[in-house]
């Protein structure tokens, strides 16, 4: 046979796939409770796969089964002994999968369409064999077609992703409070023509899907929530609850309808603080009096909070907040060009960036970015780089969580050109920390 009639592997699949008996290939609705079960199996789930099937198949629309992909494998060992018995799987067993969910998300410049990475599992007797990077690699591929130029991901574990390009680019803490320091400054701004209910749901559900869409459409980093993600988030059941109580509503309203809600629970005279939201400061104000003012409350627990969250400056005595730090949302640039081209930019920069992309080699190579307050242009050049970096540098810093020039220091980029690091870190700021409050 021939050099040109050799036969041609599947688009990111390694040699050796098929010798093993293994295929990478679209999923389906079908393939969902074998992919659950090995997801489930490489987090350590405590929960069995029924209970996964009935929370997470609401969330996967006919687009996001379309979205998935696996590796299957023909012949499996028997699980009595576990020798290979040569017996054949119809259809193939599942031994590897990825998903992503369809968002909009609200970057620098306006809410963009990215892919949210999800379902990431392989069997644990199949890891380190490669078959998360051809997933990776083909997902990536996937993306790009779609006309998606970001994709972020909950990262489970940190030492994953980095090597497939992603990087964290959101900060967030759950704050703890005792009670008894509860206080907050006098000049904190109130509004008297501000009403607060303690509601219960669903019937404030419309109101909290209006404040959350109001503060979604400018808070950098925030995911537009979808009626399936909704349900999601108020899910009211015993597993949800944790020996805690049902799921309360606080809603501060004005004359312009609803401005700010908490959602929290209690239970062992604590208060558990799911997601607080205000669209302006005075309804934020009175939603933490509210919180502060429910008897019988010893420690108050908020579960997510930005950076640069309004608690830490309106609190009297910010020493009283325990913080515990975290980086959960990661994002990866798959379309280099077309994301640095979408952003909004802080100041004007004219920068030759040389990116390695190993996942993405379509990203690989130099891009010039010309960039000011009135738009953005990003290019393939051929003029010598002015600094070099990963496409996952790229990632962390283009939310404004990050600068470039923390990689600088830490001998993981070069420069070329004295100051070029530091013109490109000017132009990416964001004065407001970015802030993802949607796990998934």
């Amino acid at each position: 046979m021939g050099q040109a009639e050799q036969p041609q592997r599947a688009q990111g699949v390694p040699e050796g796939f098929a010798e093993r008996g293994w295929t990478l290939r679209p999923g389906s609705k079908d393939d969902f409770p074998a992919v659950v079960e090995v997801v489930g199996e490489a987090l350590l789930g405590a929960q069995d796969s029924e209970f996964w099937i009935e929370r997470l198949g609401p969330l996967l629309s006919e687009d996001g089964y379309a979205r998935q992909l696996v590796v299957t494998e023909t012949h499996w060992p028997d699980q009595a002994t576990g020798s290979r018995d040569g017996r054949v799987v119809e259809g193939g067993r599942v031994i590897g999968s990825v998903n992503a969910f369809s968002f909009r998300m609200t970057v620098p410049g306006g809410t963009r369409a990215v892919a949210g990475i999800t379902g990431v599992g392989v069997w644990p007797t199949r890891r380190r064999q490669g078959i998360l990077s051809a997933l990776m690699r083909r997902q990536l591929a996937d993306i790009r077609d779609r006309g998606e130029k970001l994709a972020v991901l909950w990262a489970s574990e940190g030492a994953i992703y980095g090597r497939f390009g992603y990087a964290p680019a959101t900060s967030q803490y759950e704050v703890t409070l005792e009670a008894a320091h509860a206080r907050l400054r006098p000049d904190a701004p109130r509004d008297p023509a501000l009403t607060t209910e303690l509601l219960r749901l669903p019937p404030a559900r419309a109101d909290l899907e209006r404040v959350h869409a109001a503060v979604t459409a400018h808070q950098i980093g925030r995911i537009h929530r979808s009626r399936a993600f909704w349900d999601s988030n108020l899910r009211d059941t015993p597993e949800s609850r944790q020996n805690r109580s049902h799921l309360k509503a606080a809603v501060v309203s004005g004359t312009d309808g609803p401005q700010g809600y908490a959602l929290y629970r209690t239970g062992n005279r604590e208060a558990h603080v799911q997601e607080i939201v205000a669209a302006v400061p005075s309804a934020r104000t009175a939603l933490y009096e509210h919180l502060f003012s429910r008897d019988l409350i010893t420690k108050l627990v908020f579960a997510s909070t930005a950076p640069d969250d309004p608690l830490q400056y309106l609190i009297t005595d910010p020493h009283r907040l325990a913080s515990r730090f975290d980086e959960p949302l990661w994002l990866r640039l798959v379309d280099v060009p077309g994301a640095l081209a979408e952003r909004s930019y802080a100041a004007p920069a004219d920068v030759v960036i040389e990116v390695a992309d190993r996942y993405a080699p379509w990203n690989a190579g130099r891009w010039r970015l010309r960039a000011d307050r009135s738009g953005a242009v990003c290019e393939a050049a051929s003029d010598t780089p002015d600094l070099s970096l990963d496409v996952s540098h790229l990632g962390a810093a283009y939310l404004g969580q990050h600068t470039l020039s923390g990689y600088l220091r830490s001998g993981l980029l070069t420069e070329h050109v004295p100051g070029a690091v530091a013109a490109l870190d000017t132009a990416l700021f964001r004065s407001d920390a970015p802030f993802c409050d949607q796990a998934f």
